[in-house]
């Protein structure tokens, strides 16, 4: 079988919207090569190693990769990629070059070359994310692992908002605390969650490819006992409250069901927002406050924001 590789020139404020754009139309994973990652100054906190190589990223801006399967509908499928992210600009997304590009590759070259992409990273003081095919042992008994395969969906895991997300719940997440993971995507944050010693997790996604693909990474992972996964836009027909209500998505979309989140939000529980680029954190800021949520604490990693606000006790 011919895939046909995908790629698109842009800027990191589109890098998440894209992404799912690609998710949606069939892509079964992403490779995102950041220009701006040659230069950046890393702290290594958790003992990450990087070494990039300069032919592998563009001069400037963003470059997303996907792999379609060459079939009959890929002209249209092209097409309608084309048009959803030029749909971006209506919501003040910058896209930058926008240049779209195709090319073919063959089946054997892309069965292994994107695994070159993904090692055993550790993102927190607790957790490791760690691709299925690697073998990894703990470094010490309080060492989470999530293991994630990217070929189900798109994401590793490493991305500044998810890094971010998994932190955050790693400070908030006490023994039974019920949660509700709202685009659940890979079902990494659902996982994270679960082992953390959560009691219940509700993840939901609007995409019927995610939702298959978070059962299975949650299956890989042990948790399908205490995580249900469903089909379902942002909180519509939830009725359960929660603990904690997470939400990795594009801060536009945060700020329509701020109200919603709000309502299913247990008294002195919390909602974790990320997803968010730093040039919206102020809109989103306002948005929480507006439907009463006091902001608890904001995190930032390269520029992208993660906000954990509270629905106070009355």
């Amino acid at each position: 079988m011919k895939w046909s590789e995908l790629s698109i020139h842009t800027t990191n404020e589109a890098v998440e919207a894209v992404s799912n754009i690609l998710h949606e139309a069939g892509a079964s994973g992403v490779v995102i090569e950041d220009s701006e990652e040659l230069v950046r100054d890393r702290e290594d906190i958790f003992g990450e190693i990087y070494s990039l190589n300069p032919d592998d990223f563009p001069v400037d801006g963003v470059r997303i990769k996907a792999y379609l399967a060459e079939t009959s509908f890929l002209l249209e499928t092209v097409e309608e990629i084309k048009v959803a992210i030029n749909n971006l600009l209506n919501f003040n997304i910058d896209l930058g070059h926008n240049i779209i590009t195709v090319t073919e590759v063959d089946e054997e070259d892309w069965a292994t070359a994107w695994k070159k992409y993904y090692h055993p990273v550790k993102i927190s003081n607790r957790f490791t994310i760690v691709p299925t095919w690697e073998e990894y042992e703990r470094v010490n008994s309080d060492e989470l692992i999530i293991e994630l395969d990217p070929g189900m969906a798109f994401g590793t895991g490493t991305h500044p908002t998810t890094v971010m997300c998994l932190q955050a719940l790693e400070k908030t997440v006490q023994p039974n605390t019920s949660v509700i993971d709202v685009g659940t995507g890979s079902g990494v944050l659902s996982i994270g969650a679960a082992k953390l010693g959560a009691s219940s997790i509700h993840a939901l996604d609007l995409d019927e490819v995610a939702v298959k693909s978070a059962k299975e990474n949650i299956a890989i992972n042990r948790v399908d006992d205490i995580v249900q996964v469903t089909h379902g836009n942002l909180l519509d027909n939830v009725t359960e409250q929660a603990d904690i209500v997470v939400a990795n998505i594009l801060a536009e979309i945060i700020m329509t069901f701020t109200d919603d989140a709000y309502s299913i939000v247990k008294p002195g529980g919390l909602f974790i927002t990320s997803g968010i680029i730093a040039t919206k954190k102020e809109d989103v800021r306002e948005s929480l406050q507006q439907s009463g949520f006091k902001v608890d604490e904001v995190m930032m990693m390269e520029d992208w924001v993660t906000i954990i606000s509270r629905k106070p006790v009355k």
